[in-house]
């Protein structure tokens, strides 16, 4: 029998060789001599139930929030896994601020843009997706001048700053979405400087509104195009006027007081009563020679109430405790939250069940559990997460990250599951991120292993790494590796290429966040069972391992992960 020694590091050419080596074999799944134990039908059923109407679409906070957490602790006792949360509880408490910007007098919220005398109104929903997470119960903005700050970077290391001297302070802030040289051509001088077509955290909105908070500014605007975010208006206003925070401390930042998006075409006109064109802007935005300037003759103005509550949301985890090192851990997650209750569709639908983001998910990290909890006890400590408001922005994870249960130090590496692709086997496994740890050799070895390759997301101009759970623990120096279907068409065994974009393309321009997010029993889930068992394989070798994965010189997180080697490299 073929056997690989994962505790050996391979150097990608013998990767690349065995790989080939191995897709000369038969194609399709794991044979039985080297398949795991994940169960589709297992997987299906859970998916089944955490989708269903009676869960209500998992909103933090709602209805289903308490059906989903004791089902998740049902399961995990049935495991016989220990639980992990505070106090020796299985959940860790997630304080969040909910607020919801009200309807006024049965229209739509709007913002009003003041010009030479007349009124203009960006309607909620249309126009712009606005809100807040300041923990306020009105929102009041009076002729705020309004700056347009280009793709709002700051980064010294690429000797690139569009702000200048402005000053946002009591400003809307405009921004474009997505990184300076997202849209540049070959011959311009900014192609290549931040990441060309794959998203830096720079283009990330997260990171924009951050920039706005560290700056001052009363609101940000995020300027909405298809390609530079990576999904249609339909998405980015698909809760209008809801968000959600985690309880700040009083030290902290304050968010803008409103904060969203603004739709292309309401933008390019926004543009036009300043006198100004969106598209030669958007040039401009191009060069090393932008700053950030105010639009002349246009301010803003609005008075919104606001519906606001804390909600107390929870984090559920368990643990299968190693046996020698049980201080070392590993961890897998996935989040349990969908998009709750909203308005009815065509088909009268308003439960949004959130069934393969991610329920799915969490019924590969459900199975991992089952599985590894029957292989008996690993050398090292396996942590399962099951995260809350991820869809508000990786809250839950945030909270963790921000004050973890088993320290980030000696935390081995997250493994996170957000959607997995339903149209069966494939060739190859898509890669989320390049370049940042030696978790992608692991991976290429397990894929190997299972006669398949791995393909580099072909939309990473998506920034779907900065998009999922795990980038909260990226952040502060963790090795991770995400699967994600929706992050490039699988080269699947029936139909290639074409048909893995077609699932795409189907999934996120039809369902993503929406109602028709439900469980199928039509689903073919080979391929998502594939994908897992790639986690199964890694996750097993290095929980008897004592290896502790690097992260690699071109992660923008390395120094953070090198500053706490020492607690590492003395075991």
């Amino acid at each position: 029998m073929f056997k690989v020694n994962f505790s050996r590091p391979l150097t990608l050419p013998l990767i690349t060789a065995l790989a080939v080596f191995l897709n000369g074999c038969q194609e399709g799944t794991p044979d039985a001599a080297t398949s795991a134990q994940i169960d589709a039908t297992r997987l299906s059923e859970t998916v089944r139930v955490l989708a269903s109407d009676e869960f209500y679409g998992r909103a933090p906070g709602g209805p289903g929030e308490a059906l989903t957490v004791n089902y998740l602790i049902e399961r995990f006792t049935e495991l016989g896994l220990e639980p992990a949360g505070e106090e020796g509880g299985w959940t860790q408490s997630v304080p969040l601020i909910h607020t919801q910007i009200s309807a006024q007098a049965d229209n739509a919220p709007s913002l009003q843009l003041n010009a030479d005398g007349a009124t203009v109104n960006l309607v909620q929903g249309t126009d712009v997706e606005f809100s807040t997470t300041r923990p306020v119960t009105q929102a009041i903005i009076e002729d705020a001048p309004i700056v347009f700050v280009g793709h709002g970077a700051f980064a010294p290391e690429r000797n690139w700053d569009d702000f200048g001297d402005i000053d946002l302070r009591g400003k809307l802030a405009i921004f474009l979405v997505n990184d300076p040289d997202f849209a540049a051509q070959e011959d311009e001088a900014i192609a290549g400087r931040f990441g060309g077509k794959r998203m830096t955290y720079y283009g990330r909105w997260t990171y924009k509104f951050e920039e706005a908070a560290r700056r001052g500014a009363l609101a940000a605007l995020v300027v909405h195009d298809d390609a530079g975010a990576g999904y249609g208006w339909n998405v980015a206003s698909s809760s209008p006027g809801e968000n959600y925070s985690i309880e700040r401390p009083t030290t902290s930042l304050e968010p803008p007081l409103l904060q969203g998006w603004i739709h292309n075409d309401a933008a390019s006109d926004l543009f036009a009563l300043a006198g100004l064109t969106l598209e030669e802007q958007r040039q401009l935005a191009r060069t090393e020679e932008f700053e950030a300037f105010e639009l002349e003759g246009v301010t803003l103005s609005t008075t919104l109430k606001v519906d606001l509550e804390v909600v107390q949301s929870q984090n559920v985890l368990a643990r299968l405790k190693g046996s020698s090192r049980p201080e070392e851990t590993i961890m897998v997650s996935g989040h349990w939250d969908a998009y709750g209750v909203g308005e009815p569709d065509s088909l009268g639908r308003t439960v949004r069940p959130g069934a393969n983001d991610d329920a799915l998910g969490i019924a590969g990290v459900i199975e991992l559990a089952r599985v590894l909890s029957k292989e008996g006890q690993p050398e090292r400590s396996v942590v399962f997460a099951a995260w809350t408001a991820e869809e508000s922005g990786l809250l839950g994870s945030e909270a963790y990250a921000s004050r973890p249960l088993f320290p980030l130090e000696t935390t081995v590496a997250n493994f996170t599951l957000d959607i997995l692709q339903t149209a069966g086997p494939a060739r190859d496994v898509i890669q989320v991120g390049e370049g940042q740890s030696e978790l992608e050799q692991d991976l290429a070895r397990a894929a190997a292993l299972q006669k398949r390759t791995v393909t580099p997301e072909n939309l990473p101009e998506n920034g779907l790494f900065f998009r999922a759970d795990h980038f909260s623990l990226a952040r502060r120096g963790v090795p991770v590796l995400l699967i994600m279907g929706i992050a490039g068409g699988a080269d699947l065994i029936e139909g290639g290429r074409a048909a893995g974009d077609k699932w795409i393309a189907d999934y996120t321009g039809n369902c993503y966040h929406q109602t028709c997010d439900a469980w199928s029993p039509d689903w073919d889930l080979r391929g998502a069972v594939q994908d897992i068992e790639l986690f199964l394989s890694i996750i097993t070798d290095l929980a008897n391992s004592s290896r502790w994965p690097e992260l690699l010189p071109s992660s923008e997180f390395k120094s953070i992960r090198d500053e706490s080697r020492h607690l590492r490299s003395n075991r």
